[in-house]
Order: structure tokens, then C-alpha cells, then sequence
């Protein structure tokens, strides 16, 4: 295997890998504040088809960007007000935000279907993104870049900030936070807006840099593997970073396996790989007992401030 075929697995699998890292640190937030949103994947799938759309229009891959993540932020608050302030079930809420997304993203998605846009690609000179051993450095678009600066971010956030220590306790006493003044309700709502906007950035990613035009369901169910993933990396960042590229590995291992043509392993079982890794990993680590992977004290449970 020469230098060049290793460089384009590289860049293949944190190219597959950086759209669910982006939807798990969205989702880990939520989750660390005590609220569990199982509509990653439509509000994805939103965030891809107003990307798509924008962009096809305006021509600015960073305009089609912002307007992703503000209208996944939105379905992001429609869920938690029905969650936060009307105190519906988190489970079956998340999942019909789910099944609104898949729906509105084919009604939206619609006219665009077939059409293609140019690729959001590297910043850097073409001397450097296609260079045939640099562009390993620096040949992805600035959102791969963006998705390790926001681990970095999300990490220091929780570890080092005041910010971050509230937001932790209130997910994991909820009533404790409450008793010395902190807003429960207020916490929860800035926590679900930002897996919004990064479930949005996600699903934009997709239709902007993977496959440059629209198709329904583009996301694949790529979002229902980021929320197994903040489970496999135990609520912390940089094991959420691991996790990313390691399911980014076995989806890359599928493609190319494909294109070698393994004719003694059924296409169809390539394909559900990654499927079966996240319920492999989800079934092995329901067995451990390691307090290092407890959930956060309070997810998914309603809170009510008290009068």
C-alpha cells in the first residue's frame, strides 16, 4: 500500500467522521445539562436541505452555513419548549422531532433534488490543499478544522469555566442548583439551542462538503450513531473525538471494501457495519458498572421550579 492510498483513506475517514463529531458535542452539552434530544438526525437532515438551499441560491457556502444552524436551532427550541416548559416526555418528543425533520427536509428538499452546488472546500493555496503528501494537513474544508477547535472548546468549557460547572450541576442535581439561584429552565434551553445550531452545522456538512447536492434522508442515520456516541465516550469530549474517528474508520473500512470488491462479504452487511459497531458498543458498555460511564444524574427527567 503506497503513500498515496494511505493519505486518501486518512482524509476519507475524517471526512465521514467530523459531521457526527460535530452532532455528538451538540448533543453532549444537552445531555450534560440533564436533557436527552433524540431528534439529532431531523434536526440534522433540517440543517442539511436550508444549507443546500441557501447556498444554491446566494452562492455563500458561509451564508447557507449560519441559516443550517439557525433553523436547526429553531426545531431545536420547539423541542425544548415542549420539553422544558410544557414538560413532555423527552424520549417520544425527540422522536417525533425526528420524524418532522425527515418530513419537512423531503418537502423543502423537493425542487433541489438533482441539483449540485460547488464544494465548500480547503481556505488554504492549492499548493498546500493538493499537494500530494500536505493536503493530509491541509486539504478539508474549514468545517473539519472547526470540529477539532470545538472539541478543544467544548472540553476547556466543561473542565475550566464557571459556566461549565453550572451547567454540569444542573444536570446533575437539578433541585440543588435550583435551591442557590441558578435558572434550571434557562441552563437547559441555552444547552438544547446549541446542539441545535451543531446538529444543524453537522447536517449542513453533508450537503455542502460530502455530497455537494440534495437528496432525502442525505444524513443516512448518521444521526442516531452520534448519540450512541456520547454514550461510547462516557460524556466526555475527547473520548467523543476517538469515538468519531473510529466509526468514521469502520464506514470508510465498508466503502473500501467495496470498491475491492469483496465478493465473499454481502454488500448489504458492508452497509449496516457501522449500525451494528454502535450496537455492539451500546450493548457492551450497558454491561459495565464503571462509575466513570454514568450518565448525568438528571438526564431526561422533568423538572419543575418550584413556586
Amino acid at each position: 500500500m503506497n503513500d498515496t492510498i494511505i493519505i486518501s483513506i486518512i482524509m476519507t475517514v475524517i471526512g465521514a467522521s467530523t459531521p457526527i463529531l460535530l452532532a455528538a458535542l451538540g448533543e453532549l452539552i444537552v445531555e450534560k445539562s440533564g436533557v436527552l434530544n433524540l431528534g439529532i438526525e431531523g434536526m440534522m437532515l433540517i440543517g442539511a436541505v436550508v444549507g443546500f438551499a441557501v447556498t444554491l441560491t446566494t452562492g455563500f457556502h458561509l451564508l447557507g452555513i449560519v441559516v443550517a444552524m439557525l433553523a436547526s436551532t429553531l426545531s431545536a427550541m420547539l423541542f425544548a419548549y415542549l420539553t422544558l416548559t410544557l414538560t413532555a416526555n423527552q424520549v417520544a418528543t425527540g422522536l417525533a422531532l425526528t420524524i418532522f425533520g425527515i418530513g419537512i427536509s423531503s418537502l423543502m428538499g423537493e425542487p433541489y433534488v438533482g441539483k449540485t452546488i460547488e464544494i465548500f472546500s480547503s481556505w488554504f493555496p492549492a499548493s498546500l490543499a493538493e499537494h500530494p503528501q500536505l493536503r493530509v494537513i491541509f486539504g478539508y474544508s474549514p468545517l473539519v478544522y472547526l470540529s477539532l477547535i470545538l472539541t478543544i472548546s467544548v472540553s476547556y468549557f466543561l473542565k475550566k469555566t464557571r459556566a461549565g460547572l453550572i451547567l454540569r450541576a444542573v444536570g446533575e442535581s437539578d433541585l440543588s442548583a435550583h435551591s442557590i439561584g441558578y435558572s434550571v429552565i434557562g441552563v437547559r434551553y441555552a444547552a438544547v439551542a446549541f446542539g441545535g445550531a451543531m446538529a444543524g452545522l453537522a447536517g449542513c456538512y453533508f450537503s455542502l462538503v460530502l455530497t455537494p447536492l440534495w437528496s432525502e434522508e442525505l444524513t443516512a442515520g448518521r444521526g442516531w450513531i452520534a448519540l450512541a456516541l456520547v454514550v461510547f465516550a462516557a460524556w466526555k469530549p475527547s473520548r467523543l473525538l476517538f469515538g468519531a474517528y473510529l466509526f468514521g474508520a469502520i464506514m470508510t473500512l465498508e466503502l473500501h471494501a467495496k470498491a475491492a470488491g469483496f465478493s465473499f462479504i454481502a454488500p448489504e452487511l458492508l452497509a449496516a457495519m457501522p449500525y451494528l459497531a454502535t450496537i455492539v458498543v451500546l450493548a457492551l458498555i450497558s454491561l459495565r458498572k464503571s462509575s466513570g460511564l454514568a450518565a448525568p444524574a438528571c438526564l431526561a427527567k422533568p423538572f419543575k421550579p418550584s413556586t
